[in-house]
């Protein structure tokens, strides 16, 4: 049976705590295993998450932040070592090939698994469903977003008043009109307009078009948030949002559902859900406030 769910791995900004690991998100999205920003521990928390290496299917990396890319190095490893068979394809910066390099052969090791390189050099479709939006950082950052093509949804009722039944259904769907006893039925007559599922990852960043562009109508939007308001200038300072600002992002693109992460080591575990009462000030969606291991559903459609 087919899932649609975040898996958090680690939730932690520059330090991990006692806690919070560092960064790790798996989108289970169908056949799909996407894994962004694998920080350090990533292989660890995976075994504690019942995360296979056989379920990854790309790896996304959004900058060369330690806290983003230091668990790189033990994911890469695992894939050969537990004889992943299919294609892995990895996503990242242009801008930080080297450090890709440094990373994938850091150590000595018996590469058997295929991992396919494809460094994002601007905006736009990457590869099938993803797409990548550039942030405001202090060094190159992408946001990516995963879409489900749109569909249709097929009116039983309208099928049977037409006269199509059994094949007919599935061929109606592919050709998008047949001929049932001298008639044309286009498909429009008897379905309806299903828009795709859309998931968005935004992590280090101001708010900046990019991460608009990136959570635009996002069914679930991923959002760091790693100071509070009072710390606002330090999230200036150093290219963060706010929780306030992850609101304000989730509210102005139209998110239905809104994970907050990637909290500054600074604030005590204990008042995690401080962040979420900020972030509900700007968006009246849901919320919710990422813990280590939380398993986050994709909403239902729309």
């Amino acid at each position: 049976m087919s899932r649609r769910e975040l898996v958090v791995l680690g939730s932690a900004s520059q330090a991990p705590t006692r806690h919070r690991n560092h960064n790790g998100y798996l989108l289970r999205f169908d056949a799909e295993g996407v894994l962004f920003d694998p920080g350090e521990g990533t292989q660890r928390q995976m075994t504690h998450a019942g995360v296979s290496a056989n379920s990854l299917t790309r790896v996304c990396v959004t900058h060369f932040h330690g806290d983003h890319s230091l668990g790189l190095a033990g994911v890469v490893q695992r894939l050969s070592m537990d004889a992943v068979a299919h294609p892995v394809r990895c996503h990242y910066p242009a801008s930080g090939q080297e450090y890709f390099d440094r990373l994938r052969y850091s150590t000595s090791f018996h590469e058997t698994a295929e991992l396919t390189e494809l460094p994002v050099t601007g905006d736009g479709p990457l590869d099938g469903a993803l797409s990548a939006y550039a942030l405001d950082h202090r060094i190159d950052c992408y946001g990516y977003r995963f879409t489900e093509p749109d569909g249709v949804r097929m009116r039983p009722e309208a099928l049977a008043a037409a006269g199509v039944r059994g094949p007919d259904v599935a061929r109606l769907q592919r050709e998008g009109a047949l001929t049932v006893d001298g008639r044309t039925v286009s498909l429009a007559e008897v379905s309806d307009p299903r828009p795709g599922q859309v998931f968005a990852f935004v992590m280090d960043t101001r708010l900046c078009p990019g991460a608009y562009a990136c959570a635009r109508d996002a069914d679930l939007l991923v959002a760091e948030s790693t100071f509070r308001a009072a710390d606002v200038e330090l999230a200036e300072r150093y290219g963060h949002l706010t929780a306030a600002d992850a609101g304000r992002l989730a509210s102005e693109s139209g998110v239905r559902k809104l994970v907050l992460t990637h909290f500054s080591q600074r604030y005590p575990y204990e008042e995690a859900d401080r962040f979420g009462e900020e972030a509900a000030q700007f968006f009246d969606g849901e919320i919710h406030v990422a813990r280590d291991f939380d398993v986050v559903a994709m909403p239902p459609r729309r």
